[in-house]
């Protein structure tokens, strides 16, 4: 069976058939990559993959980030060990809601993320659904004058910022991208490494643009994220237990949708961790 790629009715994304991610040889790789650089997010229906082939996809793309306890393959979900839910109370539920702003994964760390695969395994009844927004075709939208305006300009990225606007308080070390370590700088718009492709670098975890008021760079940041999320530059899945899909976070913004946090959401997420010479914070 041969590689289907079918093109999302926006201006990112694109659904891949006819191939088997749990056996994917190199000349299949091949393709994927192609079409993971043009379309940025590829939705796989359907695999099933286990966790080995889950990160060993992930390392068709580079080393693969650690985000907890030596694990390359980590679960994103409401639903504890013992099969309880988290509450309210609970810090990492807080991280749950947070992901539901606009964001690109790792922008708080010295090293930003490349990319990142999600794989479905438990659903809610509705909600739950996750978006993404083309950074690309965004920055292109941008007028000449905004573009003027924003270049060389840069914003600092920190994940205790963004779960601050929240509300929550979060505590240092009691999460991932909860440390002591000092809030990279990045570039409000990026180069991507591979494709030479111009894009936004914004997001929830952005603040605090150096040489503008806080009232300034809060109103330039938000003006950028609202513009940038909107038709056609947005794509939406719903998924269905044993769909696979994998991003640029070098690109592209994300967010989960809301969902009844009494019903389960079990997600497995590896993490690409990015090219220090591409993707190192101007400030770490």
């Amino acid at each position: 069976m041969s590689i289907h790629i079918e093109p999302s009715d926006s201006s990112l994304g694109a659904v891949i058939t006819g191939v088997d991610l749990n056996a994917l040889d190199d000349q299949s790789w091949l393709a994927v990559e192609a079409a993971w650089h043009k379309y940025a997010v590829l939705i796989f229906p359907q695999q099933h993959i286990n966790e080995a082939q889950h990160v060993a996809l992930g390392q068709r793309i580079g080393p693969i980030e650690i985000l907890a306890a030596d694990r390359k393959a980590v679960a994103i979900s409401n639903q504890k060990p013992d099969g309880g839910l988290l509450g309210p109370d609970s810090g990492y539920y807080q991280i749950l809601r947070g992901n539901e702003g606009w964001h690109t994964d790792s922008s708080y760390m010295p090293v930003s993320a490349r990319a990142s695969i999600l794989a479905a395994e438990v659903l809610p009844d509705a909600g739950g659904e996750t978006q993404w927004a083309d950074m690309r075709a965004a920055y292109q939208a941008l007028s000449g004058e905004l573009r003027q305006r924003i270049d060389g300009l840069a914003a600092y990225h920190s994940l205790y910022h963004s779960q601050a606007k929240i509300g929550h308080q979060a505590g240092t070390g009691s999460s991932y991208g909860l440390g002591d370590q000092p809030p990279p700088l990045r570039p409000l718009v990026k180069i991507h490494p591979a494709t030479n492709v111009p894009s936004l670098y914004i997001g929830r975890h952005a603040y605090g643009i150096p040489g503008l008021s806080e009232a300034d760079s809060e109103a330039l940041l938000t003006q950028l994220v609202e513009d940038a999320c909107q038709s056609p530059r947005v794509l939406t899945h719903s998924w269905t237990p044993g769909d696979v899909v994998m991003w640029d976070n070098r690109c592209v913004l994300h967010r989960a949708r809301p969902y009844d946090y009494n019903q389960p959401r079990v997600m497995r997420h590896v993490r690409v961790t990015g090219d220090p010479a591409t993707e190192l914070g101007l400030q770490s």
